[in-house]
């Protein structure tokens, strides 16, 4: 397998800035579906001659460590998989002595994921991390519960204004919230996050779901249920980026099955200012670097010279 990939070169510019982040393409992970750490100790210089994305974005860190879920944690579907990981992780300290030292030799903008069960958690995690000179911004994984309310964070937006007046002041970084799909209605979610001071929003995170193992008849994840991801959730990922584009001001960064440049580009024709692959990922490694050299090859069949002319909502 090689790391190279053909530059769009004299083609479309696909450089942007993203809630003051430059980025010399639209492209970046969904978070926790590229491992850095471990592709740099395979692939070496080779990855940091050639980084599959623009910014990278850490798979989500909590407060203490987490051993996850327990298996089975994947299931492959007809267009996509289902994940119960569980944010397995080495918690905060573990983090900032063991991960953040290589991520931080990364010669894109760092994104470190973070998530918690109360606002006092959320707001350690943002204040510890976001003094960290690695970190370019961070990201707010709000699809966990609040354990004050029960309330997953992320789905009501009141849950969701007061935990953002909570964080907000506690970094001067940007700040990505990372939207969940389960919801009747994402467009209030996007609003309350932009109105507690978000600099953008994310979306989709996974949808609620389940999978039988056809042989015992019983769940097939050990969670019993799980996230569902890839192709499957496209159409309705981009409806939600539609619809928060068309609320909110704030950048969107769209994600949910995109597979090459032509998906991609359908989420820019939807509002979006950047993309995220994730899915893709466990199958193409380089998904990022094609996928930008397909958008820059898309975006010339239309006669745009530069991204920014279709980045807006076709209301």
């Amino acid at each position: 397998m090689t790391l190279a990939a053909q530059s769009p070169g004299g083609g479309p510019d696909l450089s942007l800035r993203l809630a003051g982040l430059t980025l010399g393409f639209p492209v970046i992970n969904g978070s926790g579906t590229f491992d850095a750490i471990a592709a740099l100790r395979t692939f070496g210089d080779g990855l940091r001659e050639s980084f599959p994305f623009a910014a990278f974005v850490s798979k989500t860190i909590t407060p203490h460590p987490r051993g996850g879920n327990r298996p089975p944690r994947l299931w492959e579907t007809p267009a996509g998989m289902i994940n119960s990981i569980g944010l397995p992780n080495k918690g905060l300290e573990g983090f900032l002595a063991h991960d953040l030292p290589e991520l931080g030799t990364l010669a894109v903008p760092l994104v470190v994921s973070v998530a918690a069960f109360d606002h006092d958690g959320f707001a350690r995690m943002v204040e510890t991390v976001g003094a960290r000179p690695e970190v370019a911004a961070l990201e707010l994984n709000v699809s966990c519960p609040n354990v004050k309310s029960g309330c997953v964070m992320g789905s009501d937006p009141r849950e969701t204004a007061e935990l953002l007046e909570h964080v907000r002041p506690r970094t001067g970084k940007p700040l990505i919230v990372k939207l969940t799909p389960n919801v009747s209605d994402i467009a209030p979610i996007a609003i309350a996050a932009e109105q507690g001071g978000a600099d953008a929003v994310s979306l989709i995170n996974t949808l609620r779901a389940l999978a039988i193992d056809h042989v015992s008849g019983r769940p097939a994840l050990g969670a019993i249920r799980g996230g569902l991801s890839g192709p499957a959730v496209r159409a309705i990922a981009l409806d939600m980026t539609h619809s928060a584009s068309s609320s909110v001001s704030v950048p969107v960064i769209g994600m949910g099955g995109i597979q090459c440049g032509r998906d991609a580009l359908e989420f820019f024709d939807a509002g979006a200012n950047c993309v995220a692959i994730g899915t893709e990922n466990f199958r193409d490694p380089v998904a990022g670097l094609r996928v930008r050299d397909e958008l820059a090859a898309a975006l010339a069949e239309r006669g745009h010279g530069a991204l920014q002319r279709v980045v807006a909502p076709a209301r």
